[in-house]
């Protein structure tokens, strides 16, 4: 599957944004999905996944203030921003991985073969 990430931009502390990511060239509703960032000088690290079922999961760090959601219909993943910090300033990658599970999840992004071009968020203290 392909994927088409879109929504970022600049915005300052406490306010909010919405990325949306596109999918194509397979059955959505066959992949768990997923959001991680990767920061200027550190590594790629896990922000929310949403499993097949609708399951979510979240990183400590957006717990509370981020929220994901996923419209099979629309093939498209969604992940919700409220109330940003200049910490949360990163290029935002969306991942799927094919699961047979409507439960499996994961936190690595080792276990994602399908990545989106990654899209800029940042945050203005």
């Amino acid at each position: 599957v392909q994927l088409q990430a879109s929504g970022g931009g600049l915005v300052q502390s406490g306010g909010s944004l919405r990325l949306s990511c596109a999918a194509s060239g397979g059955t959505f509703s066959r992949y768990g999905t997923g959001w991680f960032r990767q920061a200027p000088g550190k590594v790629r690290e896990f922000v929310t996944t949403i499993t097949r079922g609708g399951g979510t999961y979240y990183a400590d760090s957006v717990k509370g203030r981020f929220t994901i959601s996923r419209d099979n219909a629309k093939n498209t993943v969604y992940l919700q921003m409220n109330s940003l910090k200049p910490e949360d300033t990163a290029v935002y990658y969306c991942a799927a991985r094919h699961t047979i599970s409507s439960v499996s999840y994961s936190r690595d992004p080792g276990d994602f073969g399908s990545w989106g071009q990654g899209t800029q968020v940042t945050v203005s203290s």
